[in-house]
């Protein structure tokens, strides 16, 4: 099975970071959080990418150009003008880096790619999306459900506390709790390539026409997630994926 990952967006609400850089090229403990959500694939053994470039989509084609070369020992001969490979850590991964333009949409990046998914099912997910989503048991939930998508169903952390009261008293203080109880699209989505059918251009948004038919048509299911999700939409964001991973209790590293 194929995985399709969303890598173009300008991610202006991380412009510390992304005014050199494509957000997916973000790193959280020296490695880029388009690697992370990879691992997070490979592991369930997705180990065939396609990525919808966009936003300085050249530093992504430059990282995996030299990836097998960072990933490995070598021996450089000048003399001979040859390359030994002496020892190669690198993953299993076929990755497929497509160019969909820095002004598409989601849905026109996703359409964009419509040549290499082909005709079977695939997963698809956002570059900035980090989850101990089990891939495995997601993918087992689309096929059941028969439907034409599938989304990853989430609750969102909450940003600040929380107080109840009576009167002037605090009788509940809760530092950071869930959220709402609102569910909402975490991403990690299974497709089916017909889902494509529903883009007819590169300024469609998938969350907006796309969704909402497959809603409306009883062609969206939705898998109820209760781990650990978060996005990196912020400064803050990252650093809270940082401490996660410094302090070994990252809780999307499975591998």
């Amino acid at each position: 099975m194929k995985a399709v990952i969303l890598a173009g967006g300008l991610g202006t609400r991380i412009s510390e970071e992304t005014s050199v850089r494509p957000k997916p090229m973000v790193e959280v403990g020296g490695k880029p959080i388009l690697w992370h959500i990879l691992k997070i694939y490979s592991y369930y053994g997705i180990n065939d990418f396609i990525i919808c470039l966009g936003y300085k989509g050249y530093l992504i084609k430059e990282y995996f150009a030299n990836y097998f070369l960072h990933m490995s020992d070598v021996t450089f001969d000048m003399k001979n003008n040859r390359m030994e490979v002496l020892q190669n850590n690198s993953e299993p991964w076929k990755v497929t880096l497509v160019d969909t333009g820095e002004q598409s949409m989601t849905g026109g990046r996703l359409k964009k790619v419509k040549k290499f998914i082909g005709d079977e099912t695939f997963c698809f997910t956002y570059g900035d999306g980090l989850s101990n989503v089990n891939i495995s048991d997601l993918i087992h939930f689309h096929k059941k459900q028969a439907t034409l998508a599938t989304l990853t169903a989430v609750q969102p952390p909450g940003r600040f506390g929380a107080l109840d009261f009576n009167e002037n008293k605090i009788t509940s203080f809760q530092e950071k709790p869930k959220g709402d109880g609102a569910w909402i699209n975490g991403g990690y989505f299974v497709l089916e390539p017909e889902v494509l059918d529903l883009i007819p251009n590169d300024m469609t948004v998938w969350e907006q026409d796309p969704l909402e038919k497959l809603s409306s048509s009883g062609q969206l299911s939705a898998y109820r997630h209760n781990g650990f999700w978060q996005p990196m939409d912020t400064l803050r964001d990252k650093i809270k994926l940082e401490e996660l991973w410094s302090s070994n209790q990252a809780p999307w590293k499975l591998w």
